[in-house]
This record gives structure tokens, sequence and C-alpha cells, in this order.
């Protein structure tokens, strides 16, 4: 039996973005072990039949010092392990698990960016110089000789090798981790007020302000609409949203702030148009199911995000932090029924034939087959 490690940042990031490859690939006769930072959700991932490995260091990010010592603690874990294929998720696994794995001789490697991060959304000094540190990093984990590198859109797979980062042939372009279309299916919704929501952690740079300003403009014009916020902060990234701003918005008439929701299919169910003005993406997960869902979708002509939505034909694409065009096209959706419900047919037949689970799990274990027969 073949052992797979998927090595990722934190544990309820694999089990809302990694769960399907892994026991996709657990009937595919791997073994599977997941190593990620254990925040209670240890025991979760283990009743799945997958083994866990606490590795709190993979969440924390501090000193320069700190962050080096990563590729031994990983080099270790990897020589004790003995993988045939390690499967890197998020750019922190990503950068010190190439180096990792290069030093131990694991057999076969992919890397899995699901998008570059605040460093790409905000062009600070500090930023570029991180850019740059980064790019190096790259190019000598990348250098392994039987490695993948899977991106979501185009656009990062352009960056990257125009950076000269990778060389293309090692480039998978695979979009997205998919979305269950059986479980997000389209219903009927007949609400009083048209309810337009925006679902993810409540970070910055998904454009929540954005979202909040547009709202305030419709309610101006004196719209009658509903707008709500799913998600939760996350204080480890820094583009955290503070709860006592999350709080004040909660207090707005046309708000409601809902915080974390485990079934988010089951609020699609109600929820008439899905908005994400974010600022960058590698594939927003939130709006596959949305897609999947049926539903008529608002977004920015970012990265990621318009590999989702083709506009005009399944939602609106949007100038990034532009609250006022974004409030245009949704006052649009919340006025014409009729184009709410043909946009809402055209997301899931985009979700059916692009981004559909059975269609990414297929692409990845073929991905996974073709590493190991090269590292026979």
């Amino acid at each position: 039996m073949k052992k797979l490690l998927i090595v990722v940042n934190v544990d309820w990031f694999f089990l809302s973005h990694r769960l399907p490859i892994a026991l996709a690939a657990k009937n595919a006769g791997f073994d599977v072990v997941v190593a990620a930072a254990d925040t209670g959700q240890a025991e979760k991932i283990r009743s799945y039949g997958l083994n866990f490995i606490d590795q709190p260091e993979l969440e924390s990010n501090r000193s320069i010092l700190f962050e080096m010592k990563m590729v031994s603690k990983l080099r270790e874990l990897y020589d004790e392990q003995k993988p045939d294929l390690v499967h890197h998720v998020t750019i922190r696994p990503v950068l010190y698990g190439s180096l990792a794995a290069r030093l131990a001789g694991v057999p076969a490697v992919v890397n899995a960016l699901s998008g570059l991060g605040y460093l790409y959304t905000h062009n600070t000094l500090k930023n570029r110089l991180l850019r740059l540190i980064i790019y190096r990093l790259y190019k000598i984990g990348f250098n392994h000789p039987n490695l993948k590198l899977i991106l979501q859109n185009r656009d990062d797979l352009n960056l990257f090798v125009e950076k000269n980062l990778i060389p293309k042939d090692k480039i998978k372009l695979i979009k997205g981790v998919g979305v269950d279309i059986s479980k997000f299916r389209p219903s009927s919704t007949h609400n009083n007020k048209v309810k337009v929501a925006l679902i993810g952690r409540m970070l910055w740079d998904k454009g929540v302000e954005e979202f909040i300003n547009a709202g305030e403009e419709l309610h101006t014009k004196g719209l009658d609409f509903e707008f709500h916020l799913f998600g939760e902060p996350y204080e480890k990234n820094p583009m955290s949203i503070p709860n006592d701003q999350l709080a004040k918005w909660g207090k707005i008439e046309w708000l409601t702030y809902h915080g974390h929701v485990d079934d988010i299919s089951a609020i699609l169910e109600e929820i008439d148009i899905v908005c994400l003005p974010s600022y960058r993406e590698g594939m927003p997960k939130a709006l596959l199911e949305a897609a999947a869902s049926g539903k008529p979708i608002v977004t920015t002509d970012v990265p990621g995000c318009r590999e989702v939505v083709d506009d005009g034909i399944n939602g609106y694409l949007v100038p990034s932090r532009n609250s006022i065009i974004l409030a245009e096209k949704i006052e649009h959706l919340i006025e014409n029924e009729e184009v709410r419900n043909k946009f809402g047919k055209a997301s899931r037949k985009k979700a059916e034939t692009e981004f559909a689970l059975e269609i990414i799990n297929t692409q990845m274990l073929s991905l996974y087959d073709e590493l190991m027969l090269s590292s026979e």
C-alpha cells in the first residue's frame, strides 16, 4: 500500500477543503496520513479512517528563525513517515515542505496553492520584500525532480511562469477543490425581501467592507432587501476583521451577521444572491457552492473569482474595491427576478460541467498516479 501524506496548515482547513480527495485516495488504495495543526478536529479526521499527526508549528507565524526551523521539523516528519507521495497544501507547507521533501528524498511531491494570500492583495514594501524571499524559496523547493504544482486559476499560472519560478510543464491547472453537486442543489426561494449573502472568512480582503458600503448605498435608495454575513474572523490572518467591528455591523437594521455555520447548503437554500467582492482568490469554495446551488453571483473581476462567473451569463463581474458598481449590479438583480432565475440556471450548469467533485477528484487521482509511476 502506497503512503500519501497530506500536509496542511490547520485541521479545519483540511476538513473544509481537502477531505474529499483524501477519502478518494483512501478508496483508491492509499494509506492516507494527515499532518496539520490540531485545533480540536483531530478526532473528526481520524473518524474517517485517516491517520492524523499534530504539527502545531504549521499554523504559527513567528520569527524568521522559527520559520526556517520548519524545514528541519518537516524533514524529521518525512524521515519518520517515509511517504511515497507528499501533498502540501497552502503557502507555508508548500514553502517549507518542498525544501524538506528534497532533503528527505521523498519520491513524489504535489504542491497545491489555493491562492497567493494577502502578500498579493496588499502591495506594501514589506510584502514586496517578502515576495522576493518567497520567490527564491519556491525556486529551490520546486527543483524536486518529481514534482507538480497545482494552481487553481490561469492568472496564478501565468504569474509563476512569468517569474520563472517553475517550468510550465510542472504546473497542473485544476479548478478548485470541487463541489458536491448532490449536496448543493438549486432550491425555490420565496422570500418577502431579496436576501443577499457574503459567505467566507471575515477578512478585509474578502471585500466585506465594500459589501457593507454597497448595502448602505442600496438602503439610501430605499430598496427593500436583506444582507447576510456568514463566517467568522481568523485571528492568525493579518487581514482578520476585529470582533468589535463585526458586532458594530451586526447592529445595522438591514444586515445580519451569523458568524460560523456548519451547513452552508441549508443556508444557500434561503439565499437569493451570493456576493463575494474579494481582492484576489485561488478558487473560492463559497462561489463554487453558490454556483452548484443555482444562485446568481456578483463578484470581482480578479483572479479566481472570474473563473467562476461568466459576466452577464451566471452573474456579474465588478471592479475590485468599488462599492458603487457593486451596489449597481446587486440592485439590478434585486429588482429583476427573471434575471436572477436565468443566472441561477447558468450557475448550476457551470458547476455540473466544470467544478463537480467527481471531475476534480478524477484529475487529482490521475496526477497522483502519474507521479507514482514516475517515481518507480
